[in-house]
């Protein structure tokens, strides 16, 4: 997949429905100065979502909406409330609650938006044969997306926390069992951290800048997914076994 992947990734741009949904972003998009415009297009709505990782949301104008216009610049904005740190993201790209004219209308913002977009929709693509190969493809584009913010350590950490996606894929990567999201933010960071020293020798989330350290936790992630559906289909067979020998289960 790594050798093939800008092939495969342009073969599927210049497929019939991306390439159309494409071609009429780019040029209605800087028609679009307000959230009601942009929630009562669909079609661009539809790329505006997936290009951030909501297409889950298409259906939820309301709430998009009311993302898009309460900003991020005040503490109390809808987008710094979610935890889910997406909404944040896509309210600051599109600025229409932060600034007097919108980001829309900058030349660069068509393209920002679609490389975004085509990254997201190739994995989706992926994600229908293989969900786990999905999210190790999607983990490149968003660690390096939070190692380049100017933040603090922790705030680092909080980023992939508050992403969904990346922290499945990080406690996957970590075999941490499902309670552990359980505990508080800072114990869970310190766990992180615990865990990064274990695997690379060092704890700061600045030792992922290196591919090789990349690699390590994307393999570490698709060993622990394959291990985890072994064991299930394993578990599976035996009560098969039981049941068919006549042997009840308590579960």
């Amino acid at each position: 997949m790594k050798r093939t992947l800008e092939v495969q990734k342009n073969t599927f741009v210049q497929s019939g429905t991306v390439k159309r949904d494409l071609e009429f972003f780019r040029a209605e998009i800087s028609s679009v100065r307000s959230a009601e415009d942009l929630v009562s297009n669909r079609s661009l709505l539809s790329v505006a979502l997936t290009a951030f990782g909501l297409e889950a949301d298409l259906q939820n104008k309301f709430l998009i909406k009311k993302v898009l216009e309460e900003g991020t610049l005040a503490p109390s904005s809808l987008a710094n409330r979610f935890s889910d740190k997406r909404y944040f993201e896509l309210s600051k790209a599109f600025g229409f609650g932060d600034y007097s004219v919108p980001r829309t209308a900058l030349s660069g913002f068509p393209d920002e938006v679609i490389e975004k977009y085509t990254a997201r929709k190739f994995e989706i693509l992926v994600g229908e044969k293989d969900s786990d190969l999905r999210q190790a493809l999607s983990f490149d584009r968003e660690i390096e997306r939070i190692l380049k913010k100017k933040s603090s350590e922790t705030a680092k950490w909080l980023d992939i926390l508050g992403n969904p996606p990346l922290k499945t894929f990080f406690d996957s990567a970590f075999s941490l069992p499902l309670a552990f999201g359980k505990l508080p933010l800072d114990r869970q960071i310190d766990i992180y951290k615990d865990k990064m020293s274990s695997i690379f020798g060092r704890s700061d989330i600045i030792v992922l800048e290196k591919s090789e350290a990349r690699d390590q936790l994307r393999t570490n992630f698709l060993l622990a997914k394959q291990l985890s559906e072994t064991v299930s289909l394993n578990g599976a067979t035996t009560a098969l076994t039981l049941l068919q020998n006549g042997l009840s289960l308590k579960l």
